[in-house]
């Protein structure tokens, strides 16, 4: 390894560019497919709406010189198929400088629609592909070897991630530093996955060790990431695994695997490849001015790291904090607070013309969240479900469905056909129901014996009324 030129981690940067592709992807797909019921021109949240009073300053996107669904549309497809030839390998077959215009292209296609996603594109996981995807711009292709700097950018990336993920929660909810947080969060969690109701019921000393070792894998493990070989490599593999499990235990986006991806820049292939695997294409020395990107790259990165570190050291240490509307260096961490119980917000519906006791209510089924109490969680992950992400905090507290859960009511009374592509089965497919209503449900994860008898996973209990039952006319006289 020279000073810029890291020749022995080709591998590493195949991997890290093949799944930031892969990843990219997925995030264009589910634009592609979500974004028009989301906040589209008719959507609950409309982007026009939203851009008419914000200048390009406070949210740079090209949709600032113009919006319509089929240019959102034409964007967010465009991303899939950059992303799909990227993800198959085309940036080694075309120039560097080629092959850096492809990535960043993608990365201001991408950056185009978080600026209008408003609360549907408020996750860390945003920030997060958006700061990685930028820092693969300078990764190179097989014309140069890897940079030096770029893969120190990339460790740099994955401490903040991790390091912040264990500050944040050594500060916040006390089940983290009495270890029990466990014996909650996979239950609690906004959307489980298939392995889920296993991990709940593991045994609680292990859910002990489990968060014991979470802690170290994050606020130990990270500082190895800077240490020499193969001491890196050896920190690297803790956090892999580690991503790996959460990634089995939930439904988290991309967060993991972009986490789990940054983590290749810190292992060195010839420590766990055999050495007929490690001869790489010939590459020739970085042409001057892709050298003086990188370092420039590098110089960026360090000034815009002051905040995020300020708030690394700050007892009021804030997750998932953009400080730039580039999305470039930011502050990560999550669940800070672990919940207890679980709420469901189930949406209902009924053909009666008069609401009585006797009125039989049909449930409207998500694809990801929890519903039927006999359906297994589906794994969706690193595809991302937006509206039923939004449900789980809906749950959590009303305020949080104020902009859309009324609009959303509105375009189930009009069968709405974008909105109804959101949901995993529309109880009235030949005419959009009289009445809407949305109850509220305590759900917890059954127990073995539950589960031997009944068939179910969950068990659910009424726990009151969410929203009140209203039609068509009443909904438009309180927009």
């Amino acid at each position: 390894m020279g000073w810029f030129n890291a020749d022995d981690y080709w591998w590493s940067r195949l991997i890290i560019e093949r799944g930031v592709a892969v990843i990219y992807l997925c995030a264009f797909l589910a634009a592609a497919r979500q974004n028009r019921a989301l906040i589209g021109t008719h959507g609950l949240t409309p982007v026009p709406r939203y851009l008419a009073y914000r200048s390009f300053r406070q949210a740079p996107t090209l949709f600032q010189l113009r919006y319509t669904d089929r240019l959102a549309a034409g964007v967010a497809w465009t991303g899939v198929l950059l992303a799909a030839a990227l993800a198959v390998g085309a940036a080694d077959l075309v120039p560097l400088p080629v092959a850096m215009a492809g990535w960043l292209v993608l990365w201001a296609l991408y950056l185009s629609i978080v600026n209008v996603g408003q609360l549907w594109y408020g996750f860390g996981w945003e920030s997060l592909l958006l700061e990685t995807g930028f820092l693969v711009v300078f990764l190179g292709n097989d014309h140069v070897a890897p940079p030096v700097v770029t893969l120190w950018l990339l460790r740099w990336l994955l401490f903040r991630v991790e390091f912040g993920a264990g500050l944040i929660k050594m500060r916040g909810d006390s089940c983290w530093r009495d270890l029990t947080c466990l014996y909650y969060h996979h239950e609690t969690q906004p959307m489980p996955g298939p392995l889920s109701w296993w991990f709940h019921h593991l045994p609680r000393p292990l859910h002990r060790v489990e968060v014991a070792a979470n802690h170290v894998a994050q606020l130990i493990v990270p500082f190895g990431l800077f240490a020499p070989q193969p001491v890196a490599t050896w920190a690297a593999a803790v956090v892999i695994v580690t991503q790996l499990w959460l990634i089995l235990s939930g439904n988290f986006a991309w967060l993991n695997w972009l986490a789990l991806l940054a983590g290749f820049a810190a292992v060195d292939p010839s420590r766990v490849l055999p050495a007929h695997l490690l001869t790489h294409p010939a590459t020739g020395a970085a042409p001057v001015w892709f050298q003086v990107a990188v370092l420039g790259c590098a110089a960026a990165v360090a000034v815009l790291s002051y905040y995020p570190v300020l708030n690394l050291l700050s007892r009021r240490q804030r997750m998932n904090q953009s400080y730039n509307h580039f999305h470039l260096v930011n502050s990560y961490g999550a669940f800070g607070v672990v919940g207890r119980t679980r709420y469901e917000v189930v949406i209902e519906g009924t053909m009666d013309r008069q609401l009585t006791d006797a009125t039989v209510w049909h449930e409207y089924r998500f694809k990801g969240k929890p519903g039927a109490v006999g359906r297994l969680p589906r794994q969706w992950a690193p595809y991302h479900l937006r509206l039923d992400w939004l449900m789980w905090f809906a749950a959590l507290s009303p305020s949080y469905a104020d902009p859309w859960f009324r609009p959303l009511l509105h375009r189930l009374l009009t069968g709405d056909p974008a909105t109804l592509r959101l949901l995993g089965a529309n109880p009235f497919r030949d005419h959009p129901p009289r009445y809407v209503r949305a109850r509220l449900y305590h759900y917890r994860f059954t127990t073995f014996t539950e589960l031997r008898h009944e068939h179910a996973w969950w068990h659910r209990e009424p726990a009151g009324l969410f929203h009140p039952a209203t039609t068509l006319d009443r909904h438009v006289r309180h927009r």
